[in-house]
This record gives C-alpha cells, structure tokens and sequence, in this order.
C-alpha cells in the first residue's frame, strides 16, 4: 500500500458519539491538532503535539483538556526500545505499544496506517497508549487493523477494539487520513 503526504492542514465534523470539530496541523515527523466536541453532558476541547520517529512510532506526546472543571495537561514519552512514561512516571502496562491514540481524535488512527507493511488481507495487532478525552487518564487500547482493499485514492480496514468490543470499516484517504469513522467522524476538508 502506497501513501501520499499528508496534507499541511485537514478537518473533521465529529458525529454520532459526541458532536463537534478537529482540526490538524501536520508537518514533518509532527502532528498538532485539537477537538472541541459536545459529549453527552460534557463540553470538552483536547489538544495534542505528537512527535513521531521516522519510522511513524510515537517518540513524545504532550496533551491539554479544557472543560468546566478547569484544564489538565498530560505528557507521554516512549523510548527507543519501546518503554513508556507518562507525566515521567514509568507505564510497563504500555510496553509493547508503538502509537498513541486519543478517545478525540479521528487522526491517530493514521499511524499504523503509515508504519505498518499493509497488504490486502494482512492483519496487524497494534496495541495503544490511549488517552481518554474527560481526564487525559491513559491506559492500554488493544486493536487490529485488517487492510480490506486499497486502491490510489482509498484504504478501506477493517477495526477491531478488543478493550471495546468495536468493529467497524475505516475509509482512509491517499495520504493516510481517516475519510470515514463510522459513528465517531468524517473528513471535512
């Protein structure tokens, strides 16, 4: 599977489980973005900076909330072999993990997309430092990814979420990005 750059710049309308909009900033070996959504009864905007190696694992992220009760800020650093910290406090719980993924964002999901050798057909476990969107609390995701069929201008996968018993099909743009999410988001530019 090829993949083209990533834009600069891309946005999504966040549907279904909450309602509201992310935005991203994306640049070299970086992505920077933030969602303000509407989720039951919370109001909530989280910030992320994730900085990845070349390789697109995650090397640092930094993450803000901003709700009613006030703001939080949550830091994550995985290191070169693989072991994660998180507020500079060791999680052991997360090695193993390559990749961050937040409960607000539809754009994490790009980076298996771009690290991992998919094939139609090819299946990968890939395991997450996910940050829960209320708190920034952090704690394992379990997932798979199953890439169905691709073509030059779409790659469709196939989810899986063991923590959350979820399935789904992904439709991710030429460059990586999620097109579709079903139930959480769609691209909006």
């Amino acid at each position: 599977m090829r993949l083209r750059a990533l834009p600069a710049a891309a946005s999504w309308q966040h549907t279904g489980a909450r309602v509201g909009f992310e935005v991203l900033f994306a640049g070299a070996g970086r992505l920077r973005g933030r969602t303000a959504a509407r989720e039951g009864d919370s109001t909530w905007s989280v910030g992320y900076d994730v900085l990845l190696a070349v390789d697109w694992t995650t090397r640092a992220v930094t993450a803000t909330n901003s709700a009613i009760d006030g703001d939080r800020r949550v830091e994550l650093t995985r290191s070169v072999d693989g072991r994660w910290t998180v507020d500079g406090a060791p999680r052991p719980d997360l090695d193993g993990c390559a990749d961050v993924d937040f409960e607000s964002s539809a754009v994490t999901n790009t980076l298996p997309v771009h690290r991992l050798p998919f094939v139609p057909g090819a299946t990968f476990d890939v395991p997450a430092a996910f940050v829960r969107a209320d708190e920034l609390r952090v704690e394992r995701l379990e997932q798979r990814y199953t890439l169905i069929r691709s073509d030059e201008e779409q790659h469709v996968f196939r989810y899986q979420s063991a923590t959350f018993d979820f399935e789904c099909e992904l439709t991710f743009d030429a460059a990586g990005l999620v097109l579709d999410y079903p139930g959480i988001a769609t691209r909006d530019s």
